[in-house]
This record gives structure tokens, C-alpha cells and sequence, in this order.
């Protein structure tokens, strides 16, 4: 059973990572190309280099989703690399999340140039949803560590 979960999650985790990977090789280049209004097509440029730099940290985050699913198969789920996953999870998280507080600013002057507040509400989407990865991936990375902790005072125990 455990394997077929996995598995799902490993099915899962590449999912997520196909249409992110089509949208920036695709979608951003023809959203360069063909801005809405052209009157802030320079403003838009910012956005998109700072979209494009937070593809390298949200794969290695998936990476390291699917190494932690394949530690779990190989029943080295309670290991220091885990701990070690998680915690490039949720630097990778932070990271994703400091570079769209970076790109907010564009965004509210394209919010203003189109009087459109609730773009700054999808602009901010990002932030906290990394900010909440993150800090899941923390506690994870947390319980995990106390478990590795008391499972090696176990084994010392006679």
C-alpha cells in the first residue's frame, strides 16, 4: 500500500511540475511578446525576469519532494536526509516567496496604470502560499528531527 501511495505522490509531483515548466517556456515568452496594453510593457519585463527566477527554486523544491517520496520507499524515511529535504523545501519556499515580495512593486504600478486593486490580491497569492509551505515544511522538519532524536535514544537504550 505504501508503495502505491507513493507513487501516486511521485505522479503527483511531476504533474505539478509539467504545466509550471509549459507556462515558462511558453506562456511567459508569448505574454512578453503580446502585452495586454502596451503602454506598460516595460514594467512587465521585471515581473517575468522575477518569474523566471522563481522556476529554479520551486524545481528543486519538487526535486526534493520526490527524493524525500523515494526516501519513504526505501524505508529511510526517519534519516538526516529527510530532515535535509525538508529543509531545502522550505529554503526553496522562502525563496520563492522573497522574490515575489520583490516583484509585488511592479505589479502595484500595473495595478495602478490599469486601476485594477485586485491585482495586488493575486500578486500577493504567491507570497503566502510559500510563506505556508514553508512554514509546513518547518514543523515537518522539526517533528521529524525530535523523531530521529528519541528513535536514536531508543537504540541506545539496552
Amino acid at each position: 500500500m505504501k508503495q502505491v501511495s507513493t507513487l501516486f505522490l511521485k505522479i503527483a509531483v511531476f504533474l505539478l511540475g509539467l504545466p509550471v515548466l509549459a507556462l515558462g517556456i511558453f506562456g511567459a515568452i508569448w505574454l512578453a511578446d503580446n502585452p495586454a496594453n502596451p503602454n506598460y510593457g516595460h514594467i512587465l519585463y521585471p515581473i517575468l525576469v522575477g518569474m523566471y527566477a522563481t522556476l529554479i527554486p520551486y524545481f528543486i523544491a519538487l526535486y526534493q519532494a520526490f527524493k524525500l517520496l523515494s526516501f519513504i520507499d526505501n524505508n529511510r524515511a526517519f534519516s538526516e536526509w529527510s530532515v535535509k529535504a525538508l529543509k531545502n523545501i522550505k529554503f526553496c519556499a522562502l525563496t520563492i516567496s522573497g522574490l515575489y515580495v520583490v516583484i509585488l512593486p511592479f505589479v502595484y504600478v500595473i495595478a495602478e496604470i490599469d486601476d485594477a486593486p485586485g491585482l495586488i490580491l493575486i500578486g500577493m497569492l504567491p507570497i503566502f502560499a510559500s510563506l505556508i509551505i514553508a512554514v509546513f515544511a518547518a514543523v515537518l522538519q522539526k517533528l521529524l528531527k525530535e523523531a530521529i532524536d528519541i528513535k536514536s535514544e531508543n537504540d541506545l537504550t539496552v
